[in-house]
């Protein structure tokens, strides 16, 4: 039993890999199906159970639209059925429904009411049978599982508390289901009620880092919070700001699919929250204030979510009711009202701007729905245009400091809030600096990132995948048959070079040796003699399986078509030569060191490839890139991506101060992105300060980037190892200048802190990174203050780097004679 935690992860996503792998395995993850397997859904709402469902059947082209099996009060069968999904909801168990009457009793055990007609057995019947059935295994999934767990409060809350447990320990005869996996962004009621359930072993959680969901660009980076910064009503002013923000986006969207070519064209949204008890009046004015400052936008494009499921009067406007999951793909919906949080797993990735006209009071209602926000509406980052990977969030009635609690309530996260990269106040735009010249731009995007190791990545399974996409897009025709000839080669030269062992492993796979002990029943001896008989198919199929695991399942296959082939025996019994080439390629798998071998050359071939293809590849739209993007990254060690070049910033340009005061924070020139009077606003220590002032003093000077600390496109991302685990640091700053013939080259300083845990692993990364590409860069260096002096180490020298790498302390280097004084 094991619970799945995580925080804006598509949980659902990572279910439906589960319940394929479930029913059929997944080679990928030595995971072998169950064949006695059938899985329970339950969640509070039959409205999430159809959304879950339907989200399922997107993300799985295995999973069958028969085998997930919404429970109606109909339903009646003595078991459940193997390889199926049935969904459950509390109302189906709950006393009133139809699916259980008939089975709950008196204090004496007499049945009490009738069961319906066609209803031979209750679902309480139908799940003790399954339980009981030893063809069969019953799991059960609980959503959103750490409601239900305790802390009942509610009647609605408690029966589903009451049925949860009932469904996990068991009770009136029916046993506790076998397997149970929890599913939910917070997880510790969950596993705290799993300690107490009774005859249960418990699996470690499965616990999803939050920051590499915001690496995979599945959440926006960027919240901004706009507020007055006066005291007064200005309910219509930002109601009219938010419509010109909706038309703004609305603009940009249309933009950037033009400029992609792309079909898909996201229509943004945005929802006008209002109080749980509100004046029809004021929000028809709120509608009004919207079309007079968007009168092209459609007056039938509104839509209420209220809880009373029916059309509403606001004003002269009739607003119609639609279920919250329908309207992300309800393109003519433009303007949704809302109150609350609207539903529980409710997301639209559509609702670019939100206008809560709910009093500072309200905060927590403000935080989840923004929380149901966030999704980016491409499931992808959109390179370099902060404003296309933003919410845009405007509070009337809320003062600074409450607007700060939602923002640090956005940034941790919770149950119903996934954490966002970015919390802004007010911000401004910044768009690139006219005064930077193409070449520096140029220089820009020549430098090389890197992405976060992947553990467990298989490199042929990359290989594969990226020879699906080079021959997709048209870059490398014939890509996929390519890379597994190459593949093949590298298995021929294997065996041949390897043929003694290989026809030992052969001849180990055919056989099966064991021993047969004879007893003498006269002399009471035992006498043991070994025995060898040839191995069946099923031994044979299962050392198939073992090394197509290792060769990935694809490869696997066309290489015993390869070996087939090319059998002498071939053209007059094709057959026998399959036969023979799967004996083969269960015997290869047997092979000393052949994962590490294999793995080596595929990952060699892949690496080559995008190398190779780079050019190419980055010609292509956004939506292609990132294909590359993320197949580069499924590799156990770093891997070089591009820069892209930023078309948009969103910025901080104020602070507010511990007394209340609100300061300005300071402009600096020469920025790579600046605002319309070339300014670029940055709250920076003295450190940093410093380092800026002395880069931008060196002769041939041209401009300096504050590498953005978030995992976009646009920030340099560089790979280090701390406690066994890779991460990705972001260092300050970038320069570029002109060097004496004329050339723009590049620089990165990198204020950096001695007193911190990750200093030394950070300045390892650093020094690594500065081997692999420091032809690309005139400096790189680090900079810290010890003993009152900024101190710096020059990450280009190899004896600097050899110290780096055998240090104790990143202090201890700074203190030492391969440092020098920072001027």
């Amino acid at each position: 039993m094991f619970g799945i935690s995580a925080t804006g992860a598509g949980r659902t996503v990572m279910a439906a890999a589960v319940f394929e792998a479930l029913f059929q395995g997944d080679d990928n993850y030595d995971f072998d199906a169950d064949p006695t397997a059938v899985v329970i859904w339950f969640s509070d709402d039959p409205a999430l159970n159809e959304q879950t469902r339907f989200r399922l059947m997107e993300s799985s082209d295995r999973l069958q639209r028969t085998g997930l099996v919404v429970v109606e009060n109909a339903f009646s069968r003595a078991t459940f059925e193997r390889g199926k999904i049935y969904f459950l909801n509390t109302q189906k168990l709950g006393k009133k429904s139809l699916l259980v009457r008939g089975f709950e009793g008196d204090a004496d055990g007499q049945l009490f009411e009738a069961r319906p007609d066609l209803h031979s057995n209750t679902i309480w019947d139908t799940i003790r049978n399954t339980i009981e059935d030893p063809t069969l295994t019953l799991y059960l999934v609980l959503d959103e599982a750490h409601r239900g767990m305790g802390n009942p409060g509610a009647a609605v809350q408690k029966e589903r508390s009451t049925l949860v447990r009932r469904l996990i320990d068991g009770d009136k005869g029916v046993p506790g289901i076998p397997v149970v996996l929890g599913i939910s962004a917070t997880a510790e009621r969950f596993d705290e009620a799993m300690e107490g359930a009774k005859d249960r072993a418990i699996l470690p959680s499965v616990v999803v880092d939050s920051s590499r969901v915001r690496d995979s660009g599945l959440l926006k980076d960027t919240i901004a919070l706009d507020i007055p910064n006066e005291e007064g009503r200005f309910d219509t002013v930002l109601v009219k700001r938010a419509a010109e923000k909706l038309k703004e986006s609305t603009a940009a969207w249309a933009a950037y699919a033009k400029q992609q070519d792309d079909a898909e064209t996201v229509v943004p949204l945005m929802v006008l929250q209002v109080p749980n008890s509100p004046n029809p009046n004021d929000i028809g004015r709120w509608l009004h204030t919207i079309f007079d400052a968007w009168p092209q936008l459609p007056h039938d494009s509104v839509v209420n979510v209220f809880g009373e499921h029916a059309k509403e009067s606001f004003g002269p406007y009739s607003v119609p009711y639609l279920s919250p999951e329908q309207i992300q793909d309800q393109k003519w919906v433009r303007i949704v009202v809302a109150k609350d949080a609207i539903s529980t797993g409710w997301d639209c990735p559509r609702a670019e701007v939100m206008v809560s006209l709910r009093h500072a009071v309200d905060r927590t209602h403000i935080t989840q729905l923004l929380g149901r926000m966030v999704r980016t509406p491409l499931a992808r980052r959109i390179p370099g245009n902060e404003r296309l990977n933003a919410v845009d969030c405007l509070l009337p009635y809320f003062d600074e400091d409450t607007v700060k609690a939602v923002a640090k309530a956005l940034i941790e996260g919770g149950s119903d809030t996934p954490p966002v990269g970015r919390v802004l106040i007010n911000p401004e735009t910044m768009k690139p600096n006219p005064a930077v010249t193409d070449g520096i731009w140029q220089k820009f995007e020549s430098l090389s990132s890197q992405t976060r190791p992947q553990r467990g990545a298989k490199p042929p399974v990359r290989l594969t995948a990226l020879a699906h996409e080079l021959a997709f897009d048209g870059i490398l025709v014939g890509a996929g048959k390519k890379a597994h000839a190459e593949m093949h080669k590298v298995l021929d030269a294997l065996l041949a070079e390897r043929s003694d062992e290989f026809a030992t492993k052969r001849e180990a796979v055919l056989t099966v040796e064991g021993r047969t002990f004879l007893a003498d029943l006269r002399t009471a001896q035992v006498t043991p003699s070994d025995f060898i008989t040839d191995a069946d198919d099923t031994v044979t199929n299962d050392a198939y399986r073992r090394s197509a695991r290792i060769l990935s399942p694809d490869i696997a296959r066309t290489y015993t078509e390869h070996r087939a082939a090319a059998n002498d025996d071939a053209e007059d019994d094709f057959e026998g030569a399959l036969i023979e080439a799967r004996e083969d390629i269960a015997a290869i798998g047997l092979l000393e060191n052949l994962q590490v071998l294999f793995n080596a050359e595929a990952e060699k071939l892949s690496n080559a490839w995008l190398a190779k293809y780079r050019d190419a590849i980055r010609k292509l739209s956004d939506e292609r890139q990132e294909a590359y993007r993320q197949i580069a990254g499924l590799s156990a060690a770093p891997q070089d991506v591009d820069l892209v070049k930023p078309s948009e910033w969103m910025a901080d340009t104020a602070v507010r101060e511990a007394d209340g005061r609100e300061t300005a924070l300071p402009t600096y020139e020469n920025h790579m992105l600046c605002d319309v009077h070339g300014r670029f606003p940055a709250e920076m220590d003295k450190w940093e300060v410093a380092v800026l002032k002395a880069e931008a003093q060196r002769k041939g000077f041209k401009c300096w980037y504050r590498n953005p600390n978030r995992p976009s496109q646009d920030s340099l991302g560089i790979a280090y190892e701390e406690d066994d685990q890779y991460k990705i640091m972001r260092p300050d700053f970038l320069f570029f200048a002109e060097d004496d013939r004329g050339n723009i080259v590049a620089d990165i300083v990198d204020p950096h802190g001695t007193h911190l845990s990750d200093a030394l692993p950070k300045l390892k990364g650093l020094a690594l990174y500065a081997e692999t590409h420091g032809s690309n860069y005139r400096r790189i260096g680090a900079v810290a203050e010890s003993n009152g002096k900024m101190r710096k180490l020059d990450l280009q020298r190899a004896d600097v780097r050899s110290e780096i790498a055998g240090a104790k302390t990143a202090a201890s280097l700074f203190v030492s004679a391969l440092a020098g004084d920072y001027v």
